[in-house]
């Protein structure tokens, strides 16, 4: 069984995972874009041209905010310090409660490791909302359950 700091070291690097193939798959789709675009020659029928470049243009512009989006999680996921310990759940606090273990970080969903099953939260999640701040033994209601903190790393 891993100590919690290789736990907690484990989820670190399963976001950071998650992030940067984030960032890869939208770096390729906006590569793919500006080809398209450069590849774009002026047709006869000129409202199709628009039409495409138009549609073009959105594509590359939800992209963009994508990848401004997953760069701001990757900067709050840099901010965490494994090794810091607090008696209050913090970012970057993996807490164990009766309904299962969190890792206060960045929002990737269920992480299975030999050690269990995890929760990557971010602190803006309603469930990392409820955690942030608690210590040791609060109780606390989420989704019309009652959750105890067991353990806080």
């Amino acid at each position: 069984m891993k100590s919690k700091l290789q736990i907690k070291d484990s989820l670190f690097q399963a976001c950071k995972l998650n992030i940067d193939d984030r960032l890869l798959t939208i770096d390729k789709t906006l590569k793919s874009i500006a080809e398209s675009k450069n590849n774009e020659t002026k047709s006869s029928a000129g409202d199709k041209f628009e039409t495409g470049r138009a549609m073009m243009q959105l594509e590359e512009d939800k992209n963009n905010r994508q990848r401004y989006e997953a760069n701001q999680v990757q900067q709050v996921l840099l901010k965490i310090d494994l090794h810091k310990k607090s008696e209050k759940v913090v970012l970057g606090s993996l807490v164990s409660t009766n309904k299962g273990a969190y890792f206060i970080s960045v929002g990737i969903g269920k992480v299975r490791l030999e050690d269990g099953l995890f929760y990557c939260v971010s602190i803006n999640s309603p469930i990392g909302a409820q955690l942030l701040g608690k210590t040791k033994g609060d109780h606390f209601h989420f989704n019309g359950s009652e959750m105890i903190i067991l353990e806080i790393n």
